[in-house]
Order: C-alpha cells, then sequence, then structure tokens
C-alpha cells in the first residue's frame, strides 16, 4: 500500500521537475558510459545498489539526494554539486537584491566617548 501512496505522490510532481530529472540521469548514465564503467562498478563505488543506480539513470524521484551525491563523486563531478545554488546562478535572487539596494548612503556622525 505504501508503494502506491509513494507512485501516486511522485506522479503529481510538476512536469518540469520529472524533466529536470530525467535529463539528470541520462547525463549520469552517458557520463558513465563516456568513462567505459560497468554500472555493477559505479553502484559499488557510490556505495548504493545497482538498482539504486538504475533509478538514478531514470531519473526517478524517489531516490536520495545522497544517492545522487554520491555518483557525482564517483564519476568526478561532485563540485557540480556544491555549486548548483550558488549565488553568481541565482538570477532572481540578484534582482531583488538589487532592487533592494539604497539609493544612498548616508555616513552615521562620528560619536565620541
Amino acid at each position: 500500500m505504501k508503494a502506491d501512496s509513494t507512485n501516486s505522490r511522485f506522479s503529481r510532481l510538476p512536469i518540469p521537475i520529472k524533466r529536470a530529472l530525467h535529463a539528470l540521469g541520462g547525463d549520469l548514465k552517458n557520463a558513465r558510459r563516456r568513462r567505459r564503467i560497468p554500472s555493477a562498478l559505479l553502484a559499488e563505488r557510490s556505495s548504493i545498489s545497482r538498482t539504486t543506480l538504475v533509478k538514478i539513470e531514470k531519473g526517478e524521484p524517489g531516490v536520495s539526494i545522497g544517492a545522487y551525491a554520491h555518483v557525482l563523486m564517483s564519476l568526478g563531478m561532485i563540485e557540480r554539486l556544491a555549486g548548483l545554488a550558488e549565488a553568481k546562478h541565482d538570477e532572481i535572487g540578484l534582482v531583488l537584491e538589487e532592487e533592494r539596494l539604497p539609493e544612498r548612503i548616508r555616513q552615521k556622525p562620528y560619536q565620541t566617548k
């Protein structure tokens, strides 16, 4: 019964999320194949099961981000995860921050003690 509720929860994911996970999974699979690493070996190096690796490569949403991180590290791509939400990539946040910048900055009067 839990599997049904889990599947229905993931079936309601927004399409952009499904597409992004599918693309990420495909990219990881292609990275593994470019390196000529068998899936069983990458799973072992990533400390995950081969079944979990197959789910990652299909872009299934129920896999933990930790498992994705292990695969990225095993492929030598972990820095990509670390920089995923860096401020320089946050276009909306940077625009909002810039809108809130003061027009003038006034220096506080010098106070003596």
